[in-house]
């Protein structure tokens, strides 16, 4: 794995307006689905204000069989720029396939935010940059949200959906681990055979970096250092192969993650 070179990220235009219904009509509809499901709850953070007017940062819970107060939690996140809400709609795609069937998610307690650029879709804030902030000193409600909510369900790991580099022709998976299991022998967060047909390049912090933006900014804070896993599609990878990767890729990585957490409790 190489080690991470920071690099901006791709320029993206407005959504059309289809793919804003088409997103509001997806987010509606799981709403709806939580109200009647024993897995699944809708539970937004907020309200939070700009420029007078006020917005609601969507938050879905899932709970999965057997789950509990000592279960492993994780947070998903996508949806950093409201021009690109391919990432958004694959989260909530891979929400509602786990609400379906909820064994895959056995004894996990998994929070997903879909779109953390909410005041820049509801309420028409210009783009800031939210993958790259720390969490800690960003202006940003949405952030602030975030961070709060953080510091009170002490996540153990953060996943996060971004956009790649316009020239990229491959996804990439950046790692960041804590110490402890996640390094013992025979141990991995994710491998090429979940990531398999896609092509991926992983990569890792060169050893002693910094970390400057995300999650893993306030995890000195927390009572153990969770880990972080983005990924990094291609703008220019089609929407059925974008929605794709995620979903099989996620899927995947939870599937292997109740098996860690099994293995971990065997300890």
């Amino acid at each position: 794995m190489s080690a991470i070179s920071p690099r901006p990220a791709a320029v993206t235009p407005a959504p059309p307006a289809s793919r804003t219904e088409a997103f509001q009509a997806q987010l509606s509809a799981l709403y709806a689905h939580s109200q009647g499901s024993d897995h699944l709850f809708a539970s937004p953070l907020g309200p939070f204000y700009s420029g007078g007017r006020h917005a609601w940062l969507p938050r879905f819970v899932f709970f999965g069989p057997y789950a509990s107060d000592e279960s492993w939690r994780l947070a998903f996140l996508s949806g950093f720029d409201h021009r690109d809400l391919r990432a958004a709609q694959a989260l909530l795609r891979l929400v509602g396939r786990l609400a379906e069937n909820a064994e895959d998610g056995h004894g996990l307690n998994l929070s997903f935010f879909p779109l953390v650029d909410a005041a820049g879709h509801f309420l028409g804030v210009p783009p800031r940059m939210l993958a790259a902030t720390h969490w800690t000193r960003s202006a940003a409600p949405e952030i602030g949200l975030l961070e709060k909510d953080a510091r009170l369900r002490g996540y153990h790991g953060f996943i996060r959906i971004e956009l790649a580099l316009a020239d990229d022709d491959m996804m990439t998976i950046l790692v960041r681990e804590p110490s402890g299991i996640l390094q013992a022998p025979d141990v991995e967060l994710i491998s090429s055979e979940d990531t398999d047909p896609f092509p991926v390049r992983f990569e890792r912090p060169a050893a002693g970096a910094a970390v400057t933006g995300g999650p893993l900014t306030v995890a000195d804070d927390l009572p153990f250092r969770p880990f972080e896993l983005t990924l990094r599609i291609p703008p220019a990878w089609p929407d059925e192969i974008h929605d794709e990767a995620v979903s099989v890729i996620l899927t995947r990585f939870i599937l292997r993650y109740c098996a860690l957490q099994a293995y971990g409790q065997h300890l």
